[in-house]
């Protein structure tokens, strides 16, 4: 199970991810930003807001939340 230990956010959308294993990404969340839930996060100042949960994950008040593991995947693809 991979843990976030810092998260950073940044302009258009992106957050800067720090994992346990002391590997880093800037990842682009806009993609899977949308309707219902995960569209309070087209406020800039809302999507500021991000912290690490319980989990080692990435969330928001509003309960949208991300997988560390999911958000480690995504970094590894785009990597390639």
């Amino acid at each position: 199970m991979e843990t976030i230990i810092e998260v950073k956010p940044m302009d258009n959308y992106l957050l800067w991810i720090l994992f346990a294993d002391n590997f880093s990404a800037t990842i682009n969340i806009r993609p899977y930003i949308s309707k219902g839930i995960s569209a309070k996060l087209l406020d800039a100042e809302y999507f500021k807001q991000v912290k690490i949960d319980e989990f080692g994950g990435i969330t928001w008040s509003n309960g949208f939340d991300f997988c560390p593991n999911f958000l480690r995947e995504i970094t590894d693809l785009n990597n390639q």
